[in-house]
């Protein structure tokens, strides 16, 4: 039987990290706040005592200077992990992540790996207001060369961030902040690992889909255990990852059940689950629809400090049980 224990999502984080170096002394940890004070979340706590200071590497507040240095220790055959805190700061590291350690494998056919795990602090529900609250995957999945993962709970997070700390490429692994408090049974097993690129059925149903990640999945597990005192079947899909995405997972869920709706905590203009839309559209699967495909998003404002402000933009359990209700109708 496999050992777990009850723990919350930035102790998974911490283990999982933690498991990797100590398999491999060419990983490394860098990035603000990450040594002395444990990390702005409390991630790395304890990190520095057991690895010391060369391998848990606290770096100047400049996140170009610490993505430049990362994809450099990468290329010469380091495996960085980086902290960048709040995901909003990866907008100022994006030239060295985006026009160059992305694009390292294919422009030189092989010859240099660029494995770098960039670690992002993701989404609002802490007033953290419009600078440090913000869903930026869509971003990133637009970057052949750039794989993203965005775990919804902290068993998985562990394992997915333990393949990511051994993938070859840039990867940029999304944390949802507001649950880094959240306890749940994770898996000790230092072997432990889940692949890329390889989604979850949380919840199986019959009567309509729905695909969210991240701290979303949550609230939709919630919207669909109430929808079914109600007598509507969901069907719940964790892609886990974005990318490379599991297509196949999504496509048949959808010829299942004949309606989708599609659920992220990001802005939805632009947003990634806008992609999925389209793949199913492009797919055979959209002649099993009964019912056009609904997106359940953020408002496209900036995340307002208030509370009560910041929750009023968000998805919500009612958000999502309309939706799912507005596509049975429409049956």
């Amino acid at each position: 039987m496999t050992e777990t224990k009850v723990m919350a999502l930035r102790e998974a984080i911490n283990l999982a990290m933690s498991e990797e170096m100590r398999k491999d002394d060419k990983i490394f940890l860098m990035g603000e706040d990450v040594g002395i004070y444990g990390g702005d979340f409390g991630t790395s706590v304890g990190m520095l005592a057991e690895f010391g200071e060369k391998r848990v590497k606290d770096t100047p507040i400049s996140e170009a200077a610490i993505a430049g240095a990362a994809v450099g220790a990468a290329i010469t055959g380091l495996r960085p992990i980086v902290d960048l805190t709040f995901m909003d700061f990866i907008t100022i590291a994006m030239d060295a992540i985006v026009n160059n350690g992305a694009k390292n494998n294919y422009m030189f056919g092989g010859g240099i790996k660029t494995p770098v795990t960039f670690r992002v602090a993701s989404g609002s529900g802490i007033g953290s207001a419009a600078q440090h609250s913000q869903a930026l995957e869509a971003w990133l999945t637009h970057i052949p060369g750039i794989k993203v993962v965005a775990p919804g709970n902290a068993n998985e997070a562990k394992g997915l961030l333990k393949s990511s700390i051994q993938d070859n490429n840039i990867v940029l692994f999304i944390e949802p902040k507001a649950q880094y408090g959240k306890k749940e049974e994770v898996t000790l097993d230092p072997d432990f690992y889940i692949p890329l690129g390889k989604g979850d059925i949380k919840r199986e149903g019959t009567d309509v889909t729905i695909v969210s990640y991240g701290r979303m999945l949550e609230r939709t597990i919630q919207a669909a255990d109430e929808l079914a005192e109600e007598g509507i079947s969901v069907e719940v899909v964790d892609p886990r990852t974005l990318v490379p995405l599991d297509k196949e997972m999504i496509i048949s869920s959808v010829k299942k059940t004949g309606r989708l709706v599609l659920v992220n905590d990001a802005y939805k203009t632009g947003g990634y689950i806008g992609e999925i839309a389209a793949m199913i559209a492009e797919s055979e699967a959209f002649d099993y629809l009964d019912a056009p495909i609904v997106r359940v998003a953020s408002e496209d404002v900036p995340v307002p400090y208030a509370a009560i402000l910041e929750n009023a933009i968000l998805p919500n359990v009612e958000k999502i049980k309309a939706a799912v209700k507005k596509t049975v109708n429409k049956g």
